[in-house]
Protein backbone atom coordinates (compact mmCIF):
# COMPACT_ATOMS: atom_id res chain seq x y z
CA UNK A 1 0.00 0.00 0.00
CA UNK A 2 1.53 3.27 -1.17
CA UNK A 3 0.56 6.52 0.55
CA UNK A 4 0.28 9.49 -1.78
CA UNK A 5 0.45 12.83 0.02
CA UNK A 6 0.21 15.22 -2.92
CA UNK A 7 -0.85 15.46 -6.54
CA UNK A 8 2.68 15.29 -7.94
CA UNK A 9 3.29 11.82 -6.49
CA UNK A 10 -0.25 10.74 -7.41
CA UNK A 11 0.14 11.69 -11.10
CA UNK A 12 3.54 9.98 -11.28
CA UNK A 13 2.42 6.74 -9.62
CA UNK A 14 -1.01 6.39 -11.28
CA UNK A 15 0.02 7.24 -14.85
CA UNK A 16 0.55 3.60 -15.96
CA UNK A 17 -2.85 2.34 -14.72
CA UNK A 18 -5.99 2.37 -16.85
CA UNK A 19 -8.22 0.14 -14.73
CA UNK A 20 -8.48 2.02 -11.49
CA UNK A 21 -11.20 1.75 -8.85
CA UNK A 22 -11.70 4.71 -6.51
CA UNK A 23 -13.19 4.72 -2.99
CA UNK A 24 -13.56 8.33 -1.75
CA UNK A 25 -13.79 8.70 2.05
CA UNK A 26 -13.52 11.33 4.77
CA UNK A 27 -11.78 8.83 7.04
CA UNK A 28 -13.36 7.18 10.06
CA UNK A 29 -12.76 3.91 8.23
CA UNK A 30 -15.22 1.11 9.07
CA UNK A 31 -16.53 -2.13 7.56
CA UNK A 32 -18.73 -0.20 5.15
CA UNK A 33 -15.63 1.33 3.56
CA UNK A 34 -13.92 -2.06 3.48
CA UNK A 35 -16.90 -3.50 1.58
CA UNK A 36 -16.46 -0.76 -1.05
CA UNK A 37 -12.79 -1.71 -1.35
CA UNK A 38 -13.79 -5.36 -1.83
CA UNK A 39 -16.15 -4.36 -4.63
CA UNK A 40 -13.43 -2.29 -6.29
CA UNK A 41 -10.99 -5.21 -6.13
CA UNK A 42 -13.60 -7.41 -7.77
CA UNK A 43 -14.04 -5.12 -10.76
CA UNK A 44 -10.71 -3.27 -11.06
CA UNK A 45 -7.01 -4.19 -11.21
CA UNK A 46 -5.96 -1.44 -8.80
CA UNK A 47 -7.78 0.35 -5.96
CA UNK A 48 -7.16 3.80 -4.55
CA UNK A 49 -8.78 5.11 -1.35
CA UNK A 50 -8.84 8.82 -0.58
CA UNK A 51 -9.02 10.33 2.90
CA UNK A 52 -10.01 13.98 2.78
CA UNK A 53 -12.35 15.81 5.14
CA UNK A 54 -13.88 18.38 2.83
CA UNK A 55 -14.72 21.54 4.80
CA UNK A 56 -16.82 22.93 1.94
CA UNK A 57 -19.56 20.31 2.37
CA UNK A 58 -20.24 21.11 6.02
CA UNK A 59 -23.11 23.52 6.53
CA UNK A 60 -22.29 23.75 10.23
CA UNK A 61 -18.84 24.58 11.63
CA UNK A 62 -19.53 22.66 14.85
CA UNK A 63 -20.32 19.58 12.76
CA UNK A 64 -16.98 19.93 10.95
CA UNK A 65 -15.09 20.36 14.23
CA UNK A 66 -16.74 17.30 15.80
CA UNK A 67 -16.35 15.04 12.75
CA UNK A 68 -14.34 11.97 13.84
CA UNK A 69 -10.79 12.11 12.48
CA UNK A 70 -8.02 9.68 13.34
CA UNK A 71 -5.55 9.26 10.47
CA UNK A 72 -3.26 6.90 12.42
CA UNK A 73 -6.15 4.57 13.18
CA UNK A 74 -7.45 4.73 9.60
CA UNK A 75 -4.05 3.88 8.12
CA UNK A 76 -3.58 1.04 10.59
CA UNK A 77 -6.90 -0.50 9.51
CA UNK A 78 -6.13 -0.06 5.80
CA UNK A 79 -2.59 -1.49 6.12
CA UNK A 80 -3.89 -4.50 8.04
CA UNK A 81 -6.57 -5.06 5.40
CA UNK A 82 -3.89 -5.53 2.71
CA UNK A 83 -6.31 -5.05 -0.19
CA UNK A 84 -5.55 -1.44 -1.07
CA UNK A 85 -2.94 -0.38 -3.59
CA UNK A 86 -2.92 3.35 -2.89
CA UNK A 87 -4.13 5.78 -0.23
CA UNK A 88 -4.44 9.40 -1.35
CA UNK A 89 -4.33 11.96 1.47
CA UNK A 90 -4.32 15.37 -0.21
CA UNK A 91 -3.96 18.74 1.44
CA UNK A 92 -6.66 21.38 0.97
CA UNK A 93 -4.59 23.17 -1.70
CA UNK A 94 -4.16 19.94 -3.70
CA UNK A 95 -7.91 19.86 -4.20
CA UNK A 96 -8.73 23.56 -4.26
CA UNK A 97 -5.94 25.07 -6.37
CA UNK A 98 -8.59 27.04 -8.22
CA UNK A 99 -9.72 29.78 -5.85
CA UNK A 100 -12.89 30.52 -7.84
CA UNK A 101 -16.18 29.65 -6.23
CA UNK A 102 -17.75 26.40 -7.49
CA UNK A 103 -20.16 26.81 -10.39
CA UNK A 104 -22.17 23.80 -9.29
CA UNK A 105 -25.74 24.62 -8.33
CA UNK A 106 -28.57 22.27 -7.45
CA UNK A 107 -31.76 22.36 -9.48
CA UNK A 108 -34.86 23.27 -7.54
CA UNK A 109 -36.19 19.70 -7.92
CA UNK A 110 -33.04 18.37 -6.19
CA UNK A 111 -33.42 20.59 -3.11
CA UNK A 112 -35.16 17.82 -1.19
CA UNK A 113 -34.28 15.46 1.67
CA UNK A 114 -30.84 16.44 3.04
CA UNK A 115 -30.39 19.22 0.46
CA UNK A 116 -33.44 20.95 1.94
CA UNK A 117 -32.00 20.93 5.47
CA UNK A 118 -28.26 21.29 4.79
CA UNK A 119 -27.78 24.44 2.73
CA UNK A 120 -24.72 24.21 0.48
CA UNK A 121 -23.90 20.63 1.53
CA UNK A 122 -24.39 18.90 -1.80
CA UNK A 123 -22.87 21.77 -3.75
CA UNK A 124 -19.74 21.10 -1.65
CA UNK A 125 -19.99 17.33 -2.18
CA UNK A 126 -20.45 17.63 -5.94
CA UNK A 127 -17.63 20.16 -6.22
CA UNK A 128 -15.11 18.00 -4.36
CA UNK A 129 -16.16 14.82 -6.20
CA UNK A 130 -15.78 16.66 -9.50
CA UNK A 131 -12.26 17.78 -8.51
CA UNK A 132 -11.25 14.36 -7.11
CA UNK A 133 -12.46 12.59 -10.25
CA UNK A 134 -10.49 14.95 -12.45
CA UNK A 135 -7.34 14.40 -10.35
CA UNK A 136 -7.58 10.61 -9.81
CA UNK A 137 -9.13 9.78 -13.21
CA UNK A 138 -10.64 6.43 -12.13
CA UNK A 139 -12.57 4.09 -14.38
CA UNK A 140 -15.00 3.27 -11.57
CA UNK A 141 -16.02 4.99 -8.33
CA UNK A 142 -17.58 2.94 -5.53
CA UNK A 143 -20.10 4.61 -3.20
CA UNK A 144 -22.50 3.26 -0.58
CA UNK A 145 -26.28 3.47 -0.81
CA UNK A 146 -26.64 4.77 2.76
CA UNK A 147 -26.05 8.30 1.47
CA UNK A 148 -28.51 7.60 -1.33
CA UNK A 149 -29.19 11.22 -2.34
CA UNK A 150 -25.44 11.83 -2.48
CA UNK A 151 -24.98 8.73 -4.64
CA UNK A 152 -27.84 9.81 -6.93
CA UNK A 153 -26.49 13.36 -7.45
CA UNK A 154 -22.83 12.35 -7.81
CA UNK A 155 -23.67 9.64 -10.34
CA UNK A 156 -25.77 12.05 -12.40
CA UNK A 157 -22.99 14.67 -12.48
CA UNK A 158 -19.89 12.54 -12.96
CA UNK A 159 -21.19 10.06 -15.53
CA UNK A 160 -22.30 12.95 -17.71
CA UNK A 161 -18.94 14.72 -17.42
CA UNK A 162 -16.34 11.95 -17.29
CA UNK A 163 -15.70 8.48 -18.69
CA UNK A 164 -16.17 6.98 -15.27
CA UNK A 165 -18.90 4.79 -13.81
CA UNK A 166 -20.28 5.33 -10.32
CA UNK A 167 -21.07 1.91 -8.82
CA UNK A 168 -23.76 1.78 -6.08
CA UNK A 169 -22.88 -0.54 -3.19
CA UNK A 170 -25.19 -2.05 -0.61
CA UNK A 171 -25.46 -0.40 2.83
CA UNK A 172 -23.49 -2.33 5.43
CA UNK A 173 -25.14 -2.66 8.85
CA UNK A 174 -24.09 -3.89 12.28
CA UNK A 175 -25.67 -6.92 13.96
CA UNK A 176 -28.60 -4.73 15.08
CA UNK A 177 -29.17 -3.38 11.55
CA UNK A 178 -27.83 0.10 12.29
CA UNK A 179 -26.24 1.48 9.11
CA UNK A 180 -22.48 1.83 9.55
CA UNK A 181 -21.28 5.42 9.49
CA UNK A 182 -18.20 7.35 10.61
CA UNK A 183 -20.58 9.43 12.76
CA UNK A 184 -21.46 6.31 14.75
CA UNK A 185 -18.11 6.74 16.53
CA UNK A 186 -19.73 9.75 18.24
CA UNK A 187 -22.51 7.59 19.74
CA UNK A 188 -22.47 5.54 22.93
CA UNK A 189 -23.96 2.07 23.41
CA UNK A 190 -27.28 3.45 24.60
CA UNK A 191 -27.53 5.70 21.51
CA UNK A 192 -26.79 2.77 19.22
CA UNK A 193 -29.51 0.70 20.91
CA UNK A 194 -31.99 3.50 20.24
CA UNK A 195 -30.84 3.62 16.60
CA UNK A 196 -31.44 -0.15 16.36
CA UNK A 197 -34.99 0.28 17.70
CA UNK A 198 -35.62 3.10 15.24
CA UNK A 199 -34.51 0.82 12.38
CA UNK A 200 -37.00 -1.86 13.55
CA UNK A 201 -39.76 0.74 13.58
CA UNK A 202 -38.81 1.96 10.09
CA UNK A 203 -38.85 -1.58 8.74
CA UNK A 204 -42.33 -2.04 10.20
CA UNK A 205 -43.50 1.28 8.71
CA UNK A 206 -42.32 0.28 5.24
CA UNK A 207 -43.88 -3.17 5.59
CA UNK A 208 -47.29 -1.68 6.37
CA UNK A 209 -47.18 1.32 4.08
CA UNK A 210 -49.04 -0.37 1.22
CA UNK A 211 -52.06 -0.89 3.43
CA UNK A 212 -52.51 2.87 3.85
CA UNK A 213 -54.70 4.96 1.56
CA UNK A 214 -52.94 8.22 2.39
CA UNK A 215 -49.21 7.52 2.68
CA UNK A 216 -48.20 11.10 3.53
CA UNK A 217 -50.66 11.25 6.46
CA UNK A 218 -49.48 7.85 7.66
CA UNK A 219 -45.83 8.92 7.55
CA UNK A 220 -46.61 12.17 9.35
CA UNK A 221 -48.27 10.24 12.19
CA UNK A 222 -45.35 7.79 12.34
CA UNK A 223 -42.90 10.69 12.41
CA UNK A 224 -44.68 12.17 15.44
CA UNK A 225 -44.67 8.76 17.14
CA UNK A 226 -40.94 8.34 16.59
CA UNK A 227 -40.27 11.83 17.92
CA UNK A 228 -42.32 11.23 21.06
CA UNK A 229 -41.11 7.70 21.75
CA UNK A 230 -37.39 8.33 21.29
CA UNK A 231 -37.18 12.08 22.03
CA UNK A 232 -35.44 12.78 18.74
CA UNK A 233 -35.54 15.60 16.22
CA UNK A 234 -36.48 14.38 12.72
CA UNK A 235 -35.71 16.40 9.60
CA UNK A 236 -37.74 14.16 7.29
CA UNK A 237 -39.44 10.78 6.93
CA UNK A 238 -40.47 10.29 3.30
CA UNK A 239 -41.16 7.59 0.74
CA UNK A 240 -39.49 8.40 -2.56
CA UNK A 241 -38.89 6.67 -5.89
CA UNK A 242 -35.32 5.39 -6.00
CA UNK A 243 -34.90 6.20 -9.71
CA UNK A 244 -35.77 9.91 -9.61
CA UNK A 245 -36.26 10.70 -5.88
CA UNK A 246 -39.79 11.98 -6.47
CA UNK A 247 -42.39 11.50 -3.72
CA UNK A 248 -43.84 8.02 -4.17
CA UNK A 249 -47.38 6.74 -3.67
CA UNK A 250 -46.32 3.10 -3.91
CA UNK A 251 -43.75 0.85 -2.23
CA UNK A 252 -42.63 -0.46 -5.64
CA UNK A 253 -39.19 0.88 -6.64
CA UNK A 254 -39.28 3.14 -3.58
CA UNK A 255 -37.23 3.74 -0.47
CA UNK A 256 -38.18 5.11 2.93
CA UNK A 257 -35.79 7.96 3.77
CA UNK A 258 -35.10 9.39 7.21
CA UNK A 259 -32.75 11.93 8.79
CA UNK A 260 -32.78 12.40 12.56
CA UNK A 261 -30.65 13.63 15.44
CA UNK A 262 -29.51 11.31 18.20
CA UNK A 263 -27.42 12.87 20.97
CA UNK A 264 -26.88 15.86 18.62
CA UNK A 265 -25.45 13.54 15.94
CA UNK A 266 -27.28 13.63 12.60
CA UNK A 267 -27.98 10.16 11.21
CA UNK A 268 -29.49 9.21 7.86
CA UNK A 269 -30.83 5.93 6.53
CA UNK A 270 -33.00 4.49 3.80
CA UNK A 271 -34.62 1.11 3.31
Amino acid sequence: MKILLNNTSLFKILRPFNDLGFVPTMGGIHKGHLSLINKSNKFCKKTIVSIFVNPKQFDNKMDLNSYPQNIKKDLKILKKYKKIDFVYMPKFNDIYKDKNKPKIKLHKKDKILCAKFRKGHFEGVLDVMDKLTKIVNPQKIFMGEKDYQQLYLVKKLLERKYKTKVIPCKTIRNKNNVALSSRNFLLNKSNLNIAANIYKKLANIKKNITKKKNISDFLESQKKELKNNYKIKIDYLELRNENNLKISRSKKNSRLFIAYYLNNVRLIDNL
